[in-house]
């Protein structure tokens, strides 16, 4: 299993909750574009997200650019189940050291 960083982690998650454009998924999240990009990008080589193109119809309708759709895989579930376990830990170790 690859181990993905915290923000390609909330990107993810972003993902997961229904975010499925970038700029929707950068709201979410509270991350900037330049990060939610690149994180889309790492996500879609490991299989974890798949996009699609929506109609260049559709959005010429709405007025803007087309926009480029992702969802989470099967795979994308379970590095994302794994991320967040990992991150857990990390939270409990940062409380045990600010108590010692």
């Amino acid at each position: 299993m690859r181990y993905i960083t915290f923000p390609t982690t909330l990107v993810l998650q972003a993902i997961a909750d229904g975010g499925r454009y970038g700029f929707d998924i950068a709201d979410r999240t509270g991350l900037q574009t330049g990060t939610v990009y690149p994180a889309l990008r790492r996500l879609e080589l490991l299989g974890f997200v798949r996009s699609s193109w929506e109609s260049e119809k559709i959005a010429r309708r709405e007025q803007r650019p087309a926009r480029r759709y992702y969802e989470i895989t099967r795979a994308g579930s379970e590095g994302l189940s794994t991320a967040l376990k990992r991150f857990e830990n990390l939270g409990r170790l940062n409380s045990r050291t600010r108590h010692a």
